[in-house]
């Protein structure tokens, strides 16, 4: 019998933790709550999350204060992150520790479970797991080195990925994000730029461009990191 998924729900706001809880209960997870930074530290010491949801604004220690210590102490935690609007630029700062899930307020539970869905599918151990390598297996397994920063295994598997599908939106898409992980912004304008070349109604990509575009030229952007997660 296999452990139980364990979820971190950290946000100082109690009707919030309450929304995340009933919107995953039913989905059978083990759910556990902190409603600070410092508390979300103490649990994730005490045992291994197999997904942590932190909302970027809290009082004291902040979220990307929380994301920043949990990746020099080596918590390797997959985050989804709960963005507003005006946190957008530190969400930027958040990707760049290896957080590259996001949603943005307000959010709605089926927008939550697929999201978490889409995050333990792509961290499930690779023991007993369907080991078709197929353009979607790849994209999993790219998307997982990035949230690792673990970018020669990101690049390999992307690479991959576009053997079997060189007209991909998706794979150009998730290239660019790698790339801007990495502060290479020109090679991820190329890359995104690729993506909408190849599907001018792929809005990821849209997104991307915008929000790269705005931060440059306007110092701020309401545009979240789009890795088209299902």
């Amino acid at each position: 019998m296999s452990n139980p998924v364990k979820i971190l729900i950290v946000d100082d706001e109690p009707n919030v933790r309450l929304m995340y809880h009933s919107s995953l209960e039913s989905e059978g997870y083990e759910l556990y709550e902190a409603d600070s930074g410092a508390k979300a530290l103490e649990q994730c010491a005490a045992g291994k999350f197999d997904v942590a949801i932190l909302d970027l604004r809290m009082p004291g220690m902040d979220g990307l204060e929380l994301l920043d210590i949990m990746h020099e102490h080596g918590i390797e935690t997959p985050v989804v992150i709960i963005t507003a609007f005006a946190d957008v630029p530190n969400a930027v700062n958040a990707m760049k520790l290896g957080a590259i899930d996001f949603l943005q307020k307000p959010i709605l539970p089926d927008q939550l479970r697929s999201i978490i869905k889409d995050v333990l599918v792509r961290h499930e151990p690779e023991k007993g797991k369907d080991q078709t390598q197929d353009f979607d297996y790849y994209l999993r397994c790219a998307k997982r080195a990035i949230n690792l920063r673990d970018f020669a295994a990101a690049k390999s598997n992307l690479v991959k990925a576009l053997e079997l599908n060189s007209n991909s939106p998706q794979a150009f898409n998730l290239v660019g994000v790698m790339l801007e992980m990495r502060e290479e912004y020109d090679q991820a304008k190329r890359y995104y730029g690729q993506a909408i070349k190849l599907d001018r109604h792929f809005e990821p990509a849209q997104q991307n461009m915008r929000r790269i575009f705005e931060l440059f030229n306007f110092g701020s952007s309401d545009e979240p990191i789009n890795l088209e997660n299902k």
